[in-house]
């Protein structure tokens, strides 16, 4: 509660107090007193609630009337109170509150005190003015009470005070009268000692209060009716804001950010009701112009050419004739197609100058260009906060509204914390409009460094040169199937071509852009980019084809992702390269110098594009051949063509240098059992997770492969006999668990034979003989020391039993 409104409670208890002890305590009538108080109470109780504000009526001011007429203030004063406080307590609109009771029984006080001292006054009772006079004293009673209560809820609440009396209790005003001409009639007729005329007051009580609930359930439909009008407003430019994001995925945090500086700006600098809702509508929605803006133009990862900016100045138009057909009951639309406008007259669409551009327009331009200067963009990395509103603050007086610049710096800090903290009939949109007015983009246009007129044989000497480079490029990429020495020769061919500083060529995979040849300035942190297609520079490029010339290196995603990433490249020039099957990948030059790349230079990458894709696209073949050669499917082991390989290899080294070897041929017992009685899916899992259990148990340098079947084997250099007894050991139990953790039974069994080198042969086959001879050996051993039980669990298994 803030200050004001608890300085007014308490007077307007302390007056309450002095009413009270300042009344006529003279108890009257009891009997009529204690009937008048009970049907008091009930019609107490008989409440409706007030629409927009926590509060209750009720229709006991029927009986306040009645007392001013027949009873001492003090009497009429209890009655009242005693209401207020059942008014209060039965079926509250919220919880309990003491100070509210107090306020409300303390208000009730002050009313009955002023228009019982009215009714009575001296002057009134002298010219027998007493109906009039209740007229009177049921005016003041109705004022002094709804006025207290109005300003109470318009501190507290911080509503107006003048609405909230008009909606909430103006309508009331005739049941005073109504009550004043009733009171009287009851009056007269206790005074003839009609006394059970009291029965005649209930019917009145009825028509009163559901006259009231008729009228309050008229209100609450209407305030239903707005409130739903309201929310289909706001579904609309949540559905429409939706559809920016659709388009622009990078203004959801931008239209939250713009909305909540914009719209504390416009109550700080006093504009009314509707156009703070339109100001916060169209921060919203000022941007809904771009669903009619290529995406590759609003996505790039650079600046705009001249033709692409043509395409962008339409938005404001298209966006206010989007927003035209919703029919918003604020002026949304001038604040849309005006918030590109300048303070100068040199803005667009219109060339709106200083007092002409709407408020809300100026006001969303200047916090517009904060935020975007604040934020990351496509083409540069953000500024910190005060360099943007230093920025803006260069701006005011040319492109922005001075107060509004100057509210925007004194306030900006505590803005920023608080953003931090918080169907349309088709319409064919002017897509194809020129706006003849807005000279440049605010970044600058697209820069081609200019050529210097080449002398005429000098330019027949470098036509010819680019020829022979071309053609030698052509040839030497041929050479090869290796990928990295192609990508080698197109980095080396490139350089007597284009100067360029970097050089990265990234391959699609699974969604992102993966550094596959990178070399020179920053090669360190290009080659650990993992860029998604889509995002960056490069990644703008795989997504829409489209060449980029001297755009900047620092956008890329790996950058923008990670702060403490930097890079001193300055431009960039990057062509996609295209396969049969679409964008495989991208090539990007890099230069320390800005816009240091030329659209000829471009045109060169364009011309090797496709010639240097085919070649990627080949050695990618190539190798994923080479690797099917020489990979077991199934487990991604090593095969058997690659295990002889391999093992030719390790034996030649081991001649040389006099080193032992070992060769270890492992077979897994009990596999059939496992096919049979689980089928072929699980035989297969078993068979990968022993593979993958295999490999990790072994060391960096020893070598895992697949012979075939269940069969696996290992080489294990610089091994003697001394040390493979426990090895074989830890390899059966490995083997073992795997298949429990599979299977879930201990039906699996690892049978092992080793052999070594040069005491068992001297080449692979009679290493590999003599590893299998022993590994059968041990099976055999094994099987007869464990045939009861073995016996026992492949009955079980075959009939089912566990």
């Amino acid at each position: 509660m803030r200050g004001l409104a608890r300085v007014y409670i308490g007077f307007v208890v302390l007056l309450g107090t002095f009413c009270l002890a300042a009344a006529n305590w003279d108890m009257q009538h009891p009997i009529r007193f204690a009937s008048y108080l009970v049907v008091c109470i009930l019609a107490s109780a008989m409440k409706v609630n007030l629409p927009g504000i926590a509060g209750t009526m009720s229709v006991n001011f029927l009986f306040i009337l009645i007392g001013i007429l027949d009873m001492s203030a003090g009497q009429t004063m209890l009655m009242a109170c005693i209401g207020a406080l059942v008014q209060c307590l039965w079926k509250p609109k919220s919880r309990f509150k003491l100070v509210h009771a107090t306020f409300s029984v303390m208000n009730i006080a002050i009313a009955i005190y002023g228009s019982y001292h009215l009714y009575h006054w001296p002057l009134a009772q002298r010219f027998n003015a007493g109906p009039i006079a209740l007229i009177l004293a049921s005016l003041t009673y109705f004022v002094l009470n709804t006025t207290g209560v109005t300003i109470a809820v318009a501190l507290t609440e911080r509503k107006s005070m003048i609405d909230t009396w008009r909606h909430c209790y103006f309508w009331s005003f005739p049941f005073y009268l109504l009550g004043a001409s009733v009171a009287w009639v009851f009056s007269v007729l206790s005074e003839r000692g009609q006394v059970q005329s009291i029965l005649l007051l209930v019917p009145v009580i009825y028509i009163i209060y559901r006259s009231y609930r008729i009228y309050l359930g008229h209100l609450e439909d209407e305030k239903k009716h707005v409130e739903q009008m309201a929310a289909l407003h706001l579904r609309t430019i949540e559905a429409l804001a939706l559809a920016i994001e659709a388009k622009d995925h990078t203004t959801h945090e931008h239209l939250s950010r713009v909305r909540t500086y914009a719209v504390e700006i416009g109550k700080e600098m006093g504009l009314p009701s509707a156009e703070l809702e339109a100001l916060r509508a169209s921060a919203l929605l000022h941007d809904i112009g771009k669903l009619a803006v290529p995406e590759h133009i609003i996505s790039k990862p650079g600046k705009l050419t001249p033709e692409e900016f043509e395409k962008m100045k339409i938005h404001p138009v298209v966006g206010a004739e989007i927003l035209k057909r919703v029919e918003f009951p604020y002026p949304v639309v001038p604040i849309v197609r005006a918030h590109h406008e300048k303070w100068d007259g040199s803005g667009y669409p219109d060339g709106l100058r200083g007092e002409e551009i709407p408020m809300g327009a100026r006001i969303l331009a200047a916090v517009d260009c904060l935020d975007a200067l604040a934020s990351d963009r496509q083409y540069r990395r953000a500024l910190p906060l005060d360099e943007a509103m230093f920025e803006v603050l260069k701006l005011s007086g040319k492109s922005f509204d001075p107060r509004v610049v100057d509210v925007l710096q004194r306030r900006y800090i505590e803005l920023e914390k608080l953003a931090t903290s918080q169907p349309v009939q088709t319409a064919k949109l002017s897509t194809n409009v020129r706006i003849a007015r807005g000279e440049a983009p605010a970044a600058g246009f697209e820069v081609s460094q200019p050529k210097a007129e080449p002398e005429f044989l000098s330019s027949i000497a470098a036509a010819r040169q680019e020829v022979k480079l071309l053609f030698e490029l052509t040839q030497d990429m041929g050479m090869s199937l290796s990928l990295q020495e192609t990508l080698s020769v197109v980095g080396e061919r490139l350089k007597g071509m284009i100067p360029f500083d970097a050089i990265a060529v990234y391959v699609a995979r699974e969604g992102k852009l993966v550094p596959e040849y990178v070399n020179g300035e920053s090669a360190r942190y290009l080659s650990s980019l993992e860029i998604p297609v889509g995002q960056g520079l490069s990644g703008w490029v795989a997504q829409t084809g489209r060449t980029i010339l001297n755009g900047n290196p620092a956008v890329e995603s790996g950058y923008l992702a990670d702060p403490t990433k930097f890079t001193t490249l300055r431009s960039a020039a990057s062509v996609p390269l295209t396969g049969l099957n679409g964008t495989i990948g991208v090539l990007t030059l890099y230069r320390l110098e800005k816009d240091a790349f030329c659209s000829d230079q471009v045109r060169i990458l364009l011309a090797i594009a496709s010639k240097v894709s085919l070649a990627i696209e080949n050695a990618i073949k190539f190798r994923q051949a080479e690797t099917t050669a020489t990979t077991d499917y199934l487990t991604e082991l090593p095969n058997a063509r690659s295990l002889f390989l391999r093992l030719d290899s390790e034996l030649a080294r081991c001649k040389r240098s006099k080193e032992p070897l070992a060769v270890l041929v492992c077979d897994l017992d009990g596999f059939k059992l496992v096919n049979d009685r689980f089928g072929h899916v699980v035989g297969n899992k078993v068979l990968r997770t022993v593979g993958g259990a295999l490999r990790d148990a072994c060391r960096e340098y020893d070598y895992v492969a697949r012979m075939g079947g269940d069969e696996f084997v290992l080489i294990l250099p610089a091994t003697t006999r001394d040390q493979i007894g426990a090895r074989i050991a830890e390899l059966r139990e490995i083997g073992a668990t795997a298949g429990a953790v599979v299977t879930g039974s201990d039906i699996l069994t690892l049978s092992i034979g080793e052999a070594y080198f040069p005491d068992d042969g001297l080449d692979a086959e009679q290493l590999l003989a003599e590893a299998d001879r022993r590994m059968y050996e041990a099976k055999q051993a094994f099987k007869q020391a464990q045939r009861p039980q073995l016996e026992l669990v492949t009955a079980s298994a075959l009939a089912g039993v566990p």
